[in-house]
């Protein structure tokens, strides 16, 4: 915080770059982790031009559409730093994602049909689990016990604020997992849990973090051994305390130090070989890379005889590293024929 305070104030142009990456990076991978299946790519331009690129599904595209408008309007609520935090918003920003409610089938094994309704920003009405990746059930905190726990969740959480016994990275960790444990929602938990704790920090001026979805299990882990620490009961999850979270807090602490370390690095590693892709820095093994993704920067319409000619290479070489940019998500051909970079380059 003491390097990343150093660099404050933040010029309206960096401050707009760091906020753009982690409008794409947060949307991106909170949705990713949950199934889904939009490109980094399309994500981007999807949420700063409004278009899909190749195909996509229907739900997926409404989904980070509505993701996006989430974390706006989380944006904007934490800016409101003299009102507190009540259980009203939570569930009409859990509204804003999922928009409307909707009908889940299943197939039973006798091949019967049975159906339930998923409420948008409305308390679950029916028993909620997961399995573990080790193959056993755990159970959240039941229908009937969920109003009263998220009352606790609030009030806890507005005293504790107020009380100054917590960092904003401590009161966002246990706000996280707390949640975690009662899940009142049917659907959309994680995302709702991933935007209250970047509501947190950014309420206290620090910046927020994205939960990588390449690195997901990592994070299943980290509430997986809380979990066992804290006990399985509902409600020693929904008021667990700062020591019996502490595998949680390890984990969560660590991910808010990488988080700001890179953008740090965002800001302030420059040079023509210098792209960033998803929170980390790109390096290529050669310089040809950058000198193509320089050109297509500076001349989105440039041609393949063109780059050849500038960058000193063949035709035949320069095909085959924009196909490895293309398949690794680094660049794509727009309709008009422009190159569209999704890297991005040094600020």
């Amino acid at each position: 915080m003491e390097r990343w305070n150093a660099l404050q104030p933040l010029s309206e142009r960096d401050r707009e770059l760091l906020s753009r990456r982690f409008t794409i990076d947060f949307n991106y991978n909170s949705n990713h982790m949950e199934g889904n299946t939009l490109t980094y790519g399309q994500t981007e331009i999807l949420l700063l031009f409004g278009k899909i690129i190749g195909e996509a599904e229907a739900k997926d595209v409404i989904e980070m559409t509505a993701s996006n408008v989430g974390l706006r309007m989380m944006t904007e609520e934490a800016k409101l730093k003299d009102i507190p935090l009540t259980q009203n918003f939570i569930r009409t920003l859990h509204k804003t994602l999922l928009r409307e409610d909707y009908t889940v089938y299943k197939n039973l094994p006798g091949g019967q049909t049975t159906s339930y309704t998923i409420h948008a920003g409305r308390y679950k009405t029916r028993p909620n689990s997961v399995i573990t990746r080790y193959g056993d059930r755990f159970e959240y905190a039941s229908p009937e016990e969920t109003p009263a726990l998220m009352a606790d969740l609030v009030e806890w959480y507005n005293k504790a604020e107020q009380s100054g016994r917590f960092t904003p990275v401590e009161l966002a960790a246990l706000f996280h997992y707390r949640y975690i444990r009662i899940h009142p929602f049917e659907d959309g938990n994680g995302r709702i849990a991933r935007l209250m704790a970047n509501y947190i920090l950014a309420r206290h001026g620090y910046p927020m973090i994205v939960v990588r979805s390449r690195k997901k299990n990592e994070y299943l882990e980290a509430l997986h051994k809380t979990d066992l620490t804290v006990g399985a009961t509902p409600s020693l999850g929904a008021h667990a305390s700062k020591r019996n979270i502490q595998q949680f807090l390890t984990y969560f602490t660590k991910l808010f130090v990488e988080e700001v370390d890179y953008h740090i690095r965002f800001l302030t590693e420059r040079g023509d070989n210098v792209w960033w892709f998803d929170g980390e820095r790109v390096k290529f093994r050669t310089e040809t890379t950058s000198k193509i993704l320089n050109l297509m920067y500076e001349y989105p319409d440039i041609t393949l005889a063109s780059l050849s000619e500038q960058v000193g290479v063949n035709v035949a070489a320069i095909n085959k590293q924009i196909r490895q940019l293309i398949n690794r998500g680094y660049i794509q051909r727009a309709v008009d024929g422009n190159w569209r970079l999704i890297v991005t380059p040094s600020v």
